[in-house]
C-alpha cells in the first residue's frame, strides 16, 4: 500500500491524469515476495490514480564491498563468503532496495 500511496502523491503533485505503467527495483535482501507483490498489485491499485497500470518488476543483484581483497562484489546470500577471493569481511552495500524506478502517465 506505500507504494500506491507514493504513487498517488507524485500524481497529486504533478498533476497527473493518471498513470500507465510503474516500474519498480526489487533487491534480492528487501524481504519482498516479489510475486506476492506482482499477485496483490492489482487489487491495491483499485480505486487509485494507478488502477489499471501494469507492473514491470526489475529485480537488482545484491552487491557487497569485501575488505579483505578490496573488491565490490555480487553476492547470493547475506553471509556468502566473498567471490573472489574467499573472505568473510564483507560489507552489504545493494540489494535492499524497493522503490519505484519509474512511472508512464496517461496523456
Amino acid at each position: 500500500m506505500s507504494i500506491v500511496e507514493s504513487l498517488e502523491e507524485s500524481a497529486k503533485a504533478n498533476n497527473y491524469k493518471g498513470i500507465d505503467k510503474v516500474w519498480l527495483e526489487i533487491g534480492p535482501f528487501s524481504g519482498v515476495e516479489v510475486r506476492a507483490l506482482e499477485f496483490s498489485f492489482d487489487v491495491a491499485i483499485r480505486g487509485s490514480i494507478a488502477e489499471g497500470a501494469e507492473l514491470e518488476i526489475i529485480e537488482t543483484q545484491a552487491g557487497a564491498w569485501c575488505f579483505s581483497c578490496d573488491e565490490a562484489v555480487v553476492i547470493e546470500q547475506r553471509y556468502d563468503p566473498c567471490p573472489k577471493c574467499g573472505g568473510h569481511q564483507l560489507t552489504v552495500t545493494g540489494g535492499e532496495e524497493l522503490k519505484i524506478k519509474q512511472i508512464s502517465i496517461k496523456e
